[in-house]
């Protein structure tokens, strides 16, 4: 889940040490497997592949899995692997919006599944284009503080194209065009600054603040699409303020 907020933050650290490891290794692999398809098995020579590899070694994933998801991606296997992306946007409670990003072989099982989850947990299927308006695609850094400050942050990353740097409380969160990605990777390894994930996603244009209850049934929107196969990731623009996320962590 991705909503660049407070909760989001919180989501980002669980996803480190997240008991559903099994269900980010099956995305991450389906990446590859798509990246192998569209450029070839040699990571020198697919920027994209290479990419895809990086962050499944980052999280984990064993080596030998990453050889048969690029072999298999790559047609070497005599498998095919055929993936289609479906973007599909709905309504969450008061006012929240959702992009549910898939990538799936059966688009009739995604759209069914999504559609129901949506449905079973308070959520409302919303028109093509009435929600994707709110999000600008960006590259997105996630780093822990470490003892750094704003300043030092932006400084490392400024030169390499990042539009702002992002307090959210124990991590900083840096922003950029989408193709300055890996150039904001090369200047945070220059300047020794470790950094969590980095991403190409959906960023809210502004954000609607949730209640208690608003912020708990939201949640459980988004859990029950991210529980899904075929989805890959949760946009969303739901904030919670630190009173209800300290509610929602008592309860």
């Amino acid at each position: 889940m991705s909503g660049h907020s407070k909760w989001a933050t919180t989501k980002h650290k669980k996803a480190i040490i997240d008991s559903r490891r099994a269900k980010s290794f099956a995305k991450l692999i389906k990446n590859i497997e798509v990246a192998a398809r569209m450029g070839g098995p040699d990571l020198a020579g697919n920027p994209g592949l290479e990419l895809a590899v990086t962050k499944a070694k980052k999280t984990s994933v064993p080596n030998d899995n990453i050889d048969r998801a690029i072999k298999r991606g790559a047609g070497l296997t005599g498998e095919v692997v055929d993936y289609t992306e479906i973007m599909y946007e709905a309504r969450g409670p008061q006012g929240s919006a959702l992009l549910i990003e898939c990538l799936t072989d059966n688009k009739n099982r995604a759209a069914s599944e999504v559609r129901l989850a949506i449905s079973r947990n308070g959520g409302t299927i919303a028109d093509p284009g009435s929600v994707s308006y709110l999000f600008n695609r960006k590259g997105v850094v996630n780093l822990p503080k470490n003892g750094l400050g704003e300043d030092d942050v932006l400084m490392a990353v400024l030169d390499a194209g990042a539009e702002e740097v992002k307090d959210n409380g124990e991590s900083f969160e840096i922003h950029s065009e989408p193709g300055d990605l890996p150039a904001i990777r090369e200047a945070l390894k220059d300047a020794g600054i470790e950094y969590d994930t980095d991403e190409v996603e959906f960023v809210p244009s502004m954000q609607v603040e949730l209640d208690v209850d608003g912020a708990r049934k939201f949640m459980k929107l988004a859990d029950a699409l991210e529980e899904l196969d075929d989805v890959q990731n949760v946009y969303s623009n739901a904030d919670f303020s630190d009173e209800v996320q300290a509610a929602l962590e008592s309860e």
